[in-house]
């Protein structure tokens, strides 16, 4: 008996945490920083924040993350802000990403509202000394 398409399971979200990680290392994302909020918040399981070189470049991760779970089943993930590439949100549910050019992410700073290093803020503040 021949099966007629294929069903798609659901990534957990430790699945789909590897995946976006992964995705954002083969597009060489900077300063990447994972937080675990599963016992801070109920809005995600996790917070991905990276940086990327260029608006351009930040604008071209998102896509590609949202592409990799598409590819993976995971249709529902959208992004907000590829048009100026600044600041780029991916919202899959499950892990959240922030991806900032590097002016704009140490502006921000949104790791700090998490308790958590800044690493761009590290490397800036090393440039100027």
């Amino acid at each position: 008996m021949a099966t007629i398409g294929t069903a798609k399971k659901s990534l957990t979200p430790g699945e789909m945490l590897s995946l976006i990680q992964s995705t954002l290392a083969d597009d060489k994302a900077e300063d990447l920083v994972t937080i675990d909020l599963t016992d801070k918040t109920s809005i995600a399981d996790h917070m991905i924040i990276a940086t990327g070189s260029s608006s351009r470049r930040v604008a071209a991760m998102a896509e590609h993350i949202v592409e990799a779970l598409k590819d993976a089943g995971q249709g529902r993930a959208a992004a907000e802000g590829k048009e100026q590439g600044d600041w780029v949100l991916v919202d899959t549910g499950d892990v959240i990403v922030h991806l900032f050019r590097s002016e704009v992410r140490a502006f921000y700073n949104i790791e700090e509202m998490w308790g958590v290093e800044n690493p761009a803020l590290k490397q800036q503040a090393a440039r100027l000394y």
